[in-house]
């Protein structure tokens, strides 16, 4: 257990619900004075009893308002969970009528209670944590829809499981987009960390079909990713598939931010390549390769750059990586966490991984986002 003066975090393992839950319950006693939040992760192994999970919290907390969700993975102050049962629960004191708690919105932002809706025009959020469904094609335009109506910079992800994509958001949901939002004053800073490198220059697609780039700077798209990746036979690209992916730089960033899409499929007679996602005429395009070298160098930098903005040792944090992440990536469990605090010292932590990474709105891949509670 970890614990700061207005927040603490703890994490378990154990094959029934009931033993996790109430060993976390007994090392998050005593609570923090005043604490009224729960952030709650737990692995699909759990995911059936995540309705048990959430009531034996709120019973024996005493705390009303949860929100989590479920993942193929979890990690929890120094530890991560993946591929077995797993349970991270914080708890926080925040300042009184400074968040409001939304359940899963599958179609519109026109789903948000009349109370939320004052609430927000009372104070508009500047901050969420949401998770969504990846399931529910809408999630995107939701996401975005939030934030154009007042939520403000939303960080969170897609919940990954094998089973039920189950979330909470006061209660166990799924199905669109849920999570909670905070007001002005609950001081929060963020940071997001890439996982593949540039592997060449941006491009430009001249023609587009759906998700089908059919030309790349008025070339055959195959062309052009084998000359930046520098093979030259269709055996020496093949040998490189699934650590290449496609990126789309974000227009006006000035961090050089990207969002990477897979690597779908190829047509090597026509020299055309299929993404995970739509791409038109127009769009800039370059190509990443999966990195995990890379990834641990820009992890600690973006942990040092929230080390700088934060000031001192954070009251507690969130952390969402990707499912590509981890122990596949990292080598094995724990090395994320452990780089983040290296940098940041003991602070309490939880987070899970996801099937997609959200921040400002916006969704990326195999990426890993920190959130930090000032």
């Amino acid at each position: 257990m970890t614990d700061s003066s207005s927040f603490k975090a703890t994490h378990t393992s154990a094959d029934h619900w009931a033993h996790a839950a109430k060993a976390c319950v007994d090392s998050l006693l005593p609570l923090p004075e005043g604490a009224n939040l729960g952030f709650v992760y737990a692995t699909d192994r759990l995911a059936e009893d995540f309705g048990s999970i959430l009531a034996y919290l709120r019973q024996k907390t005493g705390i009303e308002h949860w929100v989590g969700s479920i993942g193929i993975g979890i990690c929890g102050n120094d530890a991560e969970y993946f591929d077995r049962p797993g349970l991270a629960v914080m708890v926080g004191a925040m300042p009184k009528d400074s968040f409001r708690i939304f359940p899963s919105l599958a179609k519109g932002t026109d789903e948000l209670s009349g109370e939320i809706r004052a609430w927000m025009k009372r104070a508009p959020s500047v901050f969420g944590v949401v998770h969504a469904d990846p399931e529910n094609a809408e999630a995107p335009r939701l996401l975005a829809s939030l934030a154009a109506g007042g939520a403000g910079f939303l960080v969170g992800g897609l919940t990954s499981s094998r089973g039920a994509l189950y979330q909470i958001a006061g209660r166990v949901t799924g199905g669109g987009v849920s999570g909670v939002l905070f007001a002005p004053g609950v001081a929060v800073a963020t940071g997001q960390s890439q996982g593949c490198a540039p592997a060449g220059p941006v491009h430009t697609v001249t023609d587009a079909v759906e998700n089908v780039v059919v030309a790349l700077d008025g070339r055959k798209p195959i062309e052009v990713l084998k000359e930046d990746l520098g093979v030259k036979s269709a055996r020496g690209l093949h040998a490189l598939i699934g650590s290449i992916h496609a990126a789309f730089p974000v227009e006006g960033s000035d961090t050089g931010d990207y969002t990477v899409r897979t690597l779908v499929g190829a047509d090597p007679v026509r020299g055309w390549l299929a993404v995970g996602g739509p791409v038109a005429a127009g769009d800039r395009i370059m190509f990443v390769r999966r990195d995990p070298k890379s990834a641990e160098t820009d992890l600690v930098r973006m942990a040092r750059g929230l080390k700088h903005r934060a000031g001192g040792r954070p009251k507690a944090g969130l952390y969402i990586s990707c499912i590509a992440r981890g122990v596949g990536m990292f080598g094995r469990e724990g090395r994320e966490i452990g780089l983040i605090r290296e940098q940041l010292g003991d602070f309490p932590l939880v987070g899970f991984s996801a099937g997609g990474e959200i921040s400002n709105a916006r969704l990326y891949g195999y990426t890993g986002i920190l959130v930090l509670f000032l």
